[in-house]
């Protein structure tokens, strides 16, 4: 199902398909697409291609938005897919200041003798004491967890509490290794909506407390991180510091608060991650989830739930959840 396009700028990127067509780059401009094989002479196979030759293609791509003589097709009847596949994703946890206490306060021992007052005031100069020391916490995703922006969202039986997280999630235009923060943004080539899904029962291992969390069992479930419905160019985006993240759950607000909340913006990510690793083309830097998760209101998803997710100038994206063996 295609929804809208609600992206900010004058076009956006994405991977469609027409029934029982091959998938496909495609430029939109409002409620059009456009098939990027055809309309660039490198006949592109796939969005990743596009993003590999960012810097030479953006200005192509402006002139293709303002031609109205092209082969345009409507979005309408288009199946809309992730619009990206990344190599690597780097998820940042524990990014957002409220998001953090919430999950501290909820996780907090039966016998703990501070009052919820003292735990907060404690987690939050926890929060302001990594802020000042400039510590990121970053850790690996797998693709082979990302999904459309519609399509179900399979609940695996052995996840006990899954949880969502909507993320603004960078995707990264050249190799990027040991690079400032100053210079960070100039290697992301746009950005889209991911929902990290989590599995509450399972991040941390009962087994071995020692070894600490469990990203691989939590977080990786095929279709675990929906992705999309945009990508959107960077400079479309004015400021990456003050975007609205919104998750609904069967109509209702859940999660509402602004990228202000977190603790390092996307230049401190980026150049944080590729400290360590080399960021390649099409890679996503997810930058954390707000407050307001399953956990925090003490309702995890089921089955038949659907989750609306959107971030300013993003677009929206819609899944529901089907309990695995019912699809």
């Amino acid at each position: 199902m295609a929804m809208l396009a609600q992206s900010a700028g004058p076009f956006a990127l994405g991977t469609f398909s027409a029934p029982d067509g091959e998938p496909f780059p495609g430029l939109l401009v409002e409620d059009r697409v456009l098939d990027l094989r055809s309309a660039l002479d490198w006949a592109p196979s796939d969005l990743r291609a596009v993003v590999e030759r960012w810097e030479e293609t953006l200005p192509l791509l402006h002139a293709l938005a303002d031609d109205d003589a092209l082969g345009w097709r409507p979005l309408e009847g288009l199946r809309v897919h992730a619009p990206i596949e990344p190599r690597q994703i780097f998820q940042s946890g524990a990014n957002y200041r409220q998001h953090v206490i919430d999950l501290e306060i909820a996780h907090r021992s039966p016998d703990d003798p501070r009052t919820v007052e003292e735990a907060r005031e404690e987690i939050a100069a926890v929060m302001d004491r990594r802020a000042a020391e400039d510590l990121p916490y970053v850790f690996i995703g797998l693709p082979s967890a990302i999904t459309g922006p519609y399509d179900d969202v399979v609940l695996p039986a052995w996840a006990e509490k899954p949880d969502w997280e909507l993320e603004l999630a960078a995707v990264i235009a050249k190799p990027a290794y040991q690079v400032t923060v100053e210079e960070a943004l100039e290697y992301v080539a746009g950005y889209t909506i991911a929902n990290d899904l989590t599995d509450r029962a399972t991040v941390f291992r009962r087994d071995m407390k020692a070894i600490g969390t469990d990203w691989l069992r939590c977080k990786n479930a095929p279709g675990f991180t929906p992705l999309g419905p945009w990508l959107v160019p960077a400079e479309s985006i004015a400021d990456t510091g003050d975007l609205r993240v919104t998750l609904k759950l069967n109509g209702d607000t859940m999660q509402d608060e602004s990228t202000k909340d977190m603790l390092f913006g996307v230049a401190r990510l980026v150049s944080y991650a590729s400290q360590t690793a080399q960021l390649l083309p099409s890679d996503l830097v997810l930058t954390g989830s707000p407050a307001g998760n399953g956990i925090h209101w003490g309702r995890l998803l089921r089955d038949g739930d659907v989750m609306e997710g959107s971030i300013t100038g993003l677009g929206v994206q819609r899944t529901r959840c089907v309990a695995e063996g019912t699809t």
